[in-house]
This record gives C-alpha cells, structure tokens and sequence, in this order.
C-alpha cells in the first residue's frame, strides 16, 4: 500500500481534522498510522527509554548472556503467530 497523501503532504496536521481522518477507509487510516509511525522511528533519540524499560532490557540481556538456547529466535516466533491467523 502507497503512503497516504495527506500522511506527507505540505501540512502534515495543519490541515487534516479529525472529520477529514474518519472519511478515510480503514486501510487508508491504517496507512496513515504506518506512516506517522516511520517518521518517529527515524529519530529515536527522540523518545528515551525510561528508567524501568532500560532495566527491563538489561536484564533480558543479562538472560540471554547466561542462557542463549533459553531464548526463541525472531523469525520462529513471527511464524508462530502467522499460523494462528
């Protein structure tokens, strides 16, 4: 699916109402979040992790460094949920 025109347009906000959002089709709405979401992800110095989530990632690293057969791979994962659906 294409970016939405209004997701990168000139007036990213400026110009798009909540009215202008909900005639979207779902999927268009879906896209628009998509695309919102990839502009934040390409800066994320600007969203630090709190105090509590960089202790949640230090310890699963410490996890893993103790037991890496005790972790299930990325890709296993995705399938298994890919199968529920």
């Amino acid at each position: 699916m294409q970016p939405h025109p209004l997701a990168f347009g000139e007036e990213i906000m400026s110009g798009l109402s909540r009215e202008e959002i909900l005639k979207l089709t779902v999927p268009e709405r879906i896209q628009l979040v998509e695309d919102i979401w990839d502009t934040i992800c390409e800066c994320p110095e600007a969203l630090p992790l709190t105090k509590e989530q960089e202790e949640e990632l230090q310890r699963r690293l410490e996890a893993y460094h103790r037991d890496p057969s005790a972790v299930t791979p990325w890709s296993v994962v995705r399938e298994r949920i890919q199968r529920r659906t």
